[in-house]
């Protein structure tokens, strides 16, 4: 597909890098997730996340700043924006995850929590190998994998979102049902938007090759 952004520019390469530190900041709140999963009683791991959620909010006006004001961007500026708001929106619901924890006072992980957590590592994992290949990519196939593997963590969430919710309405306790329910339809949500990364990119490498 030859050297597509060979010609990229310093600021342009600020663009790329500053999308790559958001991509991580993905991964380190997801990790974070999981973290709080094995123990709901420590609130500052809830201020942690929110903490990372405000520096990811920051990191994206950063690239909405820089798109704005280069004339040549590395990637179409809409492609940009897309992958910065979708990686953006992954972070706001791992937040609204700790949130609702909080919130409602959850002290024992609801069953399937941890694995909804786990594949949610999974996933951003998955958007940080992506997004740091952009600039270079040398294996169009290989991105394409893991696009597909994006996806497929999705449907293992989803599998789990199901078993939760059926197990969930077996309950009788109306109260703790609304709360759990919010809080796993907020985790399988957080993939679904790793997933829509994940078709960004997939337009980008199809459209670049």
């Amino acid at each position: 597909m030859g050297q597509w952004l060979s010609w990229v520019k310093s600021n342009e390469k600020e663009l790329l890098t500053i999308l790559d530190n958001l991509a991580k900041k993905a991964v380190e709140t997801s990790e974070a997730i999981v973290v709080l999963f094995s123990d709901l009683t420590n609130s500052e791991q809830v201020e942690k996340i929110h903490r990372l959620e405000t520096e990811a909010d920051i990191l994206t006006r950063d690239i909405f700043f820089e798109l704005n004001k280069t004339f040549i961007t590395p990637l179409d500026r809409e492609d940009m924006q897309r992958i910065a708001s979708k990686i953006d929106d992954v972070i706001d619901f791992m937040d609204g995850i700790a949130s609702r924890v909080h919130s409602y006072k959850i002290t024992t992980p609801p069953p399937y929590c941890e694995e909804m957590a786990q594949e949610l590592v999974k996933a951003t994992k998955e958007v940080e190998y992506m997004i740091s290949n952009l600039q270079h990519i040398k294996n169009t196939k290989d991105m394409i994998d893991h696009c597909r593997n994006t996806s497929d963590i999705e449907h293992a969430v989803d599998v789990l979102y199901r078993d939760a919710i059926r197990e969930l309405f077996e309950t009788d306790d109306a109260i703790q049902i609304i709360k759990l329910k919010d809080i796993y339809e907020t985790m399988e949500t957080a993939s679904d938007r790793c997933v829509d990364v994940a078709d960004v990119i997939e337009d980008i490498v199809l459209k670049y090759t």
